[in-house]
């Protein structure tokens, strides 16, 4: 009886502990991918057409290849989490055509709606699937995350060219 009741618990617990998202945790990373999609847009709008080329030191990428950096993990992450191929198989950092500032602009804009699609045709089963990318296993969810991680980051970075331009950011856009 004692073996019965301690086999009972332990898949209950396992079953409870399992992390699943709910639709509300879909609902929020949708508003979150939404809004850093409209907050993106502001960094672009600030930064002249004429410095889009503007990089502080050699040693770092200029503002559109911050940008096309983004959309390219946008596009890679957003793959592992999403579980829809990319549709950007070349590399748009390294891609002449795409570092004109309007080539800047529709690929950082078509890859956050790329993503926001991807989340909103998963089911949340699909949150819980294992993915690979760059060697890592994780959620499709986790995925995610990082995608959004990441492109915070490098924006957060172009905070810092905008400043050395001597214009001002935009204002923070936590909701």
């Amino acid at each position: 009886m004692k073996k019965t009741l301690f086999i009972f618990f332990s898949i209950i617990f396992s079953i409870s502990v399992k992390a699943q998202v709910t639709e509300a945790q879909k609902a929020q990373l949708i508003k979150d991918w939404e809004r850093a999609k409209v907050y993106t847009g502001e960094y672009l709008a600030v930064i002249p057409a004429d410095q889009i080329d503007y990089k502080p030191h050699d040693s770092v990428r200029s503002i559109a290849r911050q940008l096309l950096h983004m959309a390219q993990a946008n596009y890679g992450l957003g793959a592992s989490g999403t579980g829809v191929a990319s549709p950007i198989l070349r590399n748009l950092e390294t891609t002449p055509t795409a570092k004109s500032r309007d080539s800047t602009v529709y690929f950082i804009n078509a890859s956050y709606d790329w993503v926001i699609d991807g989340i909103k045709k998963m089911t949340l089963a699909n949150f819980d699937e294992k993915s690979k990318f760059f060697g890592f296993e994780e959620s499709r969810y986790v995925w995610l995350l990082k995608a959004h991680e990441h492109q915070t980051h490098h924006r957060g970075q172009l905070t810092i060219y905008i400043r050395m331009l001597g214009l001002k950011p935009p204002q923070e856009k936590l909701f």
